[in-house]
């Protein structure tokens, strides 16, 4: 908890990738770590690791990302009756 209040999140990366020798073949990797938004220094660690020490390439990497913990938001709503 005390880490969501200093705006970690749950962060998801799908990484797609391909083998040097199968190009036209993505495959799919999934990742979830507790990282800092916005700039997700745990994601970037690990895709430099990726780029130095595995022998795939990185095609795209898609990012999802849980919402920041913030005060409840309170909206006003009209309730109509009909006699």
């Amino acid at each position: 908890m005390e880490l969501r209040l200093k705006g970690w999140r749950l962060a998801t990366a799908e990484v797609l990738y391909y083998l040097p020798d199968h190009p036209s073949l993505l495959q799919s990797f999934l990742w979830q770590t507790l990282d800092l938004a916005p700039n997700y220094p745990r994601i970037h660690k690990f895709l430099d690791f990726w780029r130095r020490e595995i022998d795939a390439v990185i095609h795209s990497v898609r990012l999802a990302t849980g919402e920041t913990l913030a005060p409840p938001k309170l909206q006003a709503a009209s309730v109509w009756v009909h006699h």
